[in-house]
């Protein structure tokens, strides 16, 4: 009997052991791509009468949802499993009946045995303080008043746009902007405000300026900024992503009410809507602020970024990993939220922080989405990476693949190392500096990246051919928020050069970016000789560093009136802004030049233009340079101190250029 008992006892226990080790069943799959697509809605829904939660976990053996009375600190004061899906497409859903509005949450997957820290959810839309929970939230009450009637700024097609890439605080953290919301959403659309000499400053000035398009650095939350601690200096761009679809609480006046970031982002858009200007937003798909902590790990652990072949995570970004848009799920994702931003919000645009990172498919399929919103959103990013991809080459949104996407631009970085001098090397000063060998690259900044049959695409720096099918697909530029600011390069790469060439040599860059054709894109505060101190990377670096300082306007008045009229020339001239590459292959001539002159002629009313004919000449050389005229009457427009439409002199045979100048005239 006693030995009978022993060995049913030790069967027990074995079983009870067994049971207790195991636990339910974690799925498993072969690889990523094997796991179920979730075809549905997987936002948050609210209404006074239910509230509807959702997370897609293929791999989860459980998820909870946590109530919590406020944003940060406390216990849960509810808990409640969610349901897996009886269709095994991964998704858990939960319904929770009644008014919860203002009630914040998380999720907390649970893979076997192990449980995942909680999260807000990726497809989190409002969330408290610092990010780490979701609230529920009724959206139509976040609108501020007449956001109904908001409306796009009329554009008739890409090429008339006119970027202006800054940051949220920099414009107005300075005590010489005048603003009363220093720092915030609110600052950038206050108007009135002036500086300590009375002139304009913020959305009065960049409405001043003539641009069409401001392009915010990244505006959604990022985690680097401690939104508890802002009365302690702290500063970043912001490419650390913790939630796509929520806007960064510290530049909104209250971080602790989920409503307020969203309410005075909308008014943000609103009030440069309401001035004639449209709103990109810089935005971050490719990699995420945390790895192993990020809200995708702790819903679906791996699934949304490359990994190594060793199962390490692949690291293209050069922070730590890299998303991988070619998973269904991932591209859903980077396409749905565009589209939320663009329709919640009333964004006019998207640039792509290192969009070689994410596949040509993804690219194209969001393009495409997005016209169906408004025809008018432009897409452009960056054509490359930061470090290797185990996405083959030929997937990538690259500069050079820029022929297969569809209505989405990129950068040149031709034109923009091909102007100054590459970014890496402080002492290469670039064409207007004395690089001559580099003026077959101008010439196809000049063209916007297409095919023309008067460069030799084998002596261009970086591209060895068009990788533009047409001109809208180039963003032309010199200066942005990375590197030093224009001035400071061209500070540092001509050491010798005085104050008044430095000068000299800044209207010739801009002249050069805004008379070519694409899309031309300015770095806020160059048109007043915006400086960092020379600083390379002030991604944190304090307020000192990379505040506008607004007394350069009034310091600089001379150069921010040359950059308006050229902004106006732009806007007033259509034969800078030709909608095809036929259109410029058959209208843009260049002319027979010395080295260190790059001239051209735009003939037959290009564009429809009033003009017939225009010459434009970029004199590099620190001598002065003679260059012949085609027979008739020429009428100097810009002699690279003024724009003056009507005419400054009357020029017939030749044009004596000075020295790191940039000439304009127009047929009589």
């Amino acid at each position: 009997m006693k030995g009978n008992l022993y060995f049913s006892n030790l069967l027990l226990i074995i079983m009870t052991g067994l049971l207790i080790s195991c636990g339910p069943a974690v799925p498993k799959f072969d690889s990523y791509l094997d796991y179920p697509e979730y075809h549905g809605d997987l936002w948050p829904e609210f209404s006074p009468e239910k509230s509807t939660f959702k997370v897609w976990s293929p791999t989860a053996t459980a998820v909870d949802l946590h109530f919590y009375e406020k944003g940060e600190g406390g216990s849960p004061v509810e808990t409640i499993s969610m349901l897996k899906s009886n269709e095994k497409n991964g998704l858990w859903k939960l319904v929770v009946n009644g008014n919860q509005e203002g009630r914040f949450y998380t999720y907390q997957v649970h893979i076997g045995k192990e449980m995942l820290e909680e999260t807000p959810g990726i497809y989190a839309q409002a969330v408290g303080v610092n990010g780490k929970r979701a609230q529920v939230i009724d959206l139509t009450k976040t609108n501020p008043e007449g956001w109904e009637a908001d409306k796009r700024p009329l554009l008739a097609r890409p090429n008339d746009i006119i970027l202006y890439e800054l940051h949220v605080r920099d414009v107005t953290i300075s005590e010489t902007s005048g603003s009363q919301y220093p720092g915030k959403f609110l600052g950038l659309v206050e108007k009135g405000t002036k500086s300590p000499e009375g002139l304009a400053t913020g959305i009065d000035h960049i409405k001043e300026m003539g641009v069409t398009h401001v392009h915010l650095l990244p505006a959604f939350d990022y985690r680097s900024v401690d939104e508890s601690k802002l009365d302690e200096p702290q500063f970043n761009w912001g490419y650390d992503p913790q939630n796509y679809n929520v806007p960064e609480g510290s530049y909104a006046t209250n971080p602790y009410e989920p409503a307020v970031r969203i309410r005075e982002f909308k008014e943000m858009v609103k009030g440069f809507h309401e001035k004639g200007i449209r709103v990109v937003l810089d935005v971050v798909y490719n990699h995420t602020g945390f790895t192993d902590e990020a809200n995708f790990n702790l819903e679906s652990p791996g699934y949304y970024y490359r990994h190594n072949e060793d199962g390490t995570f692949s690291d293209a970004s050069a922070c730590g990993n890299e998303t991988a848009s070619e998973h269904p799920m991932m591209r859903k994702y980077i396409i749905e939220s565009c589209k939320y931003w663009a329709k919640e919000y009333h964004l006019d645009g998207f640039r792509f922080d290192l969009m070689a990172i994410h596949d040509i498919e993804t690219m194209n399929q969001l393009s495409a989405e997005l016209k169906e919103i408004d025809p008018s959103i432009y897409v452009y990013g960056e054509g490359w990476n930061a470090a290797a991809s185990p996405l083959p080459a030929d997937e990538q949104a690259l500069k050079i693949n820029t022929t297969q996407l569809t209505d989405v631009a990129a950068f040149s970085d031709d034109m923009r190392d091909a102007v100054k001098g590459s970014v890496f090397y402080d002492e290469e000063s670039g064409y207007i500096g004395g690089q001559f060998d580099l003026k077959e690259s101008i010439k196809f900044g000049i063209v916007g990246a297409i095919q023309h049959d008067q460069i030799n695409y084998n002596k261009i720096n970086y591209s060895k051919a068009p990788w533009a099918n047409k001109p809208s697909q180039c963003v032309n530029y010199v200066s942005c928020h990375d590197n030093q600011t224009l001035y400071d390069k061209l500070k540092i790469a001509n050491p010798k050069a005085s104050e008044a060439t430095i000068q000299k040599l800044d209207r010739l860059a801009a002249t050069m970016i805004l008379t070519s054709q694409g899309v031309p894109f300015l770095h806020a505060g160059s048109e007043m000789l915006r400086t960092k101190g020379g600083e390379h990377n002030s991604y944190n670096k304090p307020d000192a560093i990379n505040q506008i300082d607004w007394n350069w306007k009034s310091q600089h008045q001379d150069i921010v009136s040359y950059y308006k009229g050229l902004i106006q020339l732009r806007k007033n001239h259509p034969a800078f802004r030709m909608l095809t590459a036929e259109m410029i292959q058959n209208n843009l001539e260049f002319m027979d030049t010395p080295e260190a002159v790059v001239a051209y002629k735009i003939s037959n009313y290009a564009n429809l233009d009033e003009w017939k004919e225009i010459i434009v000449i970029f004199n590099a050389d620190a001598g002065q340079q003679t260059i012949n005229l085609p027979r008739g009457y020429w009428s100097l427009v810009g002699d690279g101190k003024q724009i003056k439409e009507r005419g400054i002199k009357r020029e017939v045979r030749e044009v004596k250029v000075p020295a790191h100048t940039a000439y304009i005239l127009r047929a009589e």
